[in-house]
């Protein structure tokens, strides 16, 4: 009995890749076909586009002031950094205070601190907005005091920190925005009021 030549059992080669094929027809490459490298290659962009964007900042974290780096804080240090904001806030003495119950997962609450801060900076004479994360146990007797049973929730309290109202439930971001201009009203000092 003769020799035959050493094939693999299955081989798969494309009609179309006929430049790459080995130049003896009884051999196999064990590469992918091109067409698997193309897919790879797009996987491995993708894993790296979402890993990209998974591991940007957290806009709730607060900066350490070295080298603008930020200092990534445990539950327990940031619910006593935001309730000493809120103490600060009441202390004051500033007519109003808002405080915003956030979740850090809700894609809502985090398109909106954009424009919280903008509020604050445009009514800064007056007005003190505190973040409050509801998902952190710190809160828990602020959460269950003011009733806040969604997120964003914003809490508008006067100057000596009794709570004169809050915003509905979120249906929209439009919704949110809508509430927290009906509270600004509410405390709003009026200039150039004549009688």
């Amino acid at each position: 009995m003769g020799s035959a030549p050493n094939q693999p059992l299955f081989c798969l080669k494309w009609p179309w890749d006929i430049r790459n094929q080995p130049k003896s027809p009884n051999t196999c490459s064990s590469a992918p076909p091109w067409l698997f490298n193309s897919f790879k290659n797009l996987g491995i962009i993708s894993l790296n586009f979402i890993n990209n964007k998974i591991s940007q900042r957290n806009p709730f974290q607060l900066s350490d002031g070295i080298n603008n780096k930020r200092k990534i804080l445990n539950p327990e240090e940031q619910g006593e950094a935001e309730q000493r904001a809120l103490a600060a806030a009441l202390a004051s003495g500033k007519e109003a205070t808002v405080i915003e119950f956030y979740s850090p997962k809700c894609r809502l609450c985090n398109s909106l601190l954009k424009f919280v801060m903008e509020v604050e900076n445009r009514n800064s004479d007056w007005l003190n907005i505190v973040l409050a994360d509801a998902e952190n146990d710190k809160w828990l007797p602020e959460l269950l005091h003011y009733d806040i049973k969604y997120v964003p929730c914003f809490v508008l309290l006067d100057k000596y920190g009794n709570a004169l109202a809050k915003t509905g439930v979120p249906n929209s971001r439009l919704h949110v925005v809508a509430g927290i201009s009906h509270l600004l009203k509410m405390k709003r000092p009026q200039k150039g009021f004549i009688r």
